[in-house]
């Protein structure tokens, strides 16, 4: 697998030479795993605390809601929902807080605020100003291939060469953001699971992540929890006559570890999850015997 080093500010990561695990927190009422849990300012921070306490390297906080036929909000309503998160979370923990949003202004706020990267699921489509301030702020960026928008994404979603589609896709996002100033070390790629995509298509970037790795740039792949997961198991379930599987599940849970799996001996370098806690030691031992 190819390693890389991102360095900047405070923070250092190496990326490829062992698993690096990137935790959710959702301060939104409607995201599709954990959607309320903590929208509570409180909870959000003790949740944020418990991510890294489990062994979380990055922490990933988001205010809008991106699972399928979710509406957006307002720049304000994001910003009055994440701000005082990661305010507060920044002085207590060590790793690099990760803003998940499609916004420049509310990026701009929660930078100013303690965080130290931005994760866009439109690669700066939806705000190019967004790569205008990752590159003034020499940060890293996390930029996702979606089609559609998460209103419609997952309306009959399809692919001629789905492969092709999303190693395209970025080679043109990638070409934009260099050109607004955005320094391609800084770059990492995440091919959307679950954004814009059949069971197969998402079985099918999980086998395919070294044809991804090939561009040249870290991979992330978030899995954890998606509906590719339960429409298996409930799958083998209805056959059994057992009940549905849903994203909150024991089932679920065990489904994401497999995917996480794939995700690291296929060449990923960066995992978003939910579980920190059940997904560290599992890529501990799947490092030991990747490196054995």
């Amino acid at each position: 697998m190819q390693e890389y080093t991102l360095e900047w500010d405070r923070f250092k990561l190496k990326l490829g030479k062992k698993p690096c695990i990137m935790g959710i927190l959702n301060v939104t009422p409607d995201s599709f795993s954990d959607g309320g849990k903590y929208f509570n300012f409180e909870k959000a921070v003790a949740q944020g605390k418990k991510l890294v306490e489990e062994g979380a390297d990055i922490l990933d906080i988001g205010g809008e809601s991106s699972r399928p036929f979710a509406e957006s909000v307002s720049e304000d309503q994001e910003t009055q929902r994440v701000v005082p998160v990661i305010q507060e979370l920044s002085k207590i923990i060590d790793i690099p807080i990760s803003i998940d949003t499609v916004k420049s202004k509310v990026a701009e706020q929660a930078l100013n605020a303690g965080a130290a990267m931005i994760n866009d699921i439109s690669s700066f489509e939806k705000d190019p100003k967004l790569a205008d301030l990752a590159a003034k702020k020499n940060i890293p960026v996390i930029m996702m291939h979606m089609k559609g928008t998460p209103e419609t994404m997952q309306i009959n979603p399809e692919y001629s060469d789905l492969i092709k589609e999303i190693t395209d896709y970025f080679i043109q996002r990638v070409d934009f953001a260099v050109r607004r100033g955005v320094k391609e070390k800084n770059i990492i790629l995440d091919p959307g699971i679950g954004f814009g995509k059949t069971v197969q298509h998402n079985l099918v970037i999980l086998k395919n992540i070294d044809k991804l790795a090939s561009l040249g740039f870290p991979l992330l792949i978030g899995s954890s929890r998606k509906s590719f997961i339960q429409k298996i198991l409930s799958q083998e379930n209805k056959k059994a006559n057992k009940k549905e599987i849903n994203a909150e599940s024991e089932e679920c849970g065990i489904g994401t570890l497999a995917s996480v799996a794939a995700a690291f001996l296929n060449g990923g370098h960066i995992v978003r999850v939910h579980d920190v806690a059940r997904v560290k030691p599992f890529v501990q031992i799947l490092d030991s015997i990747k490196n054995a």
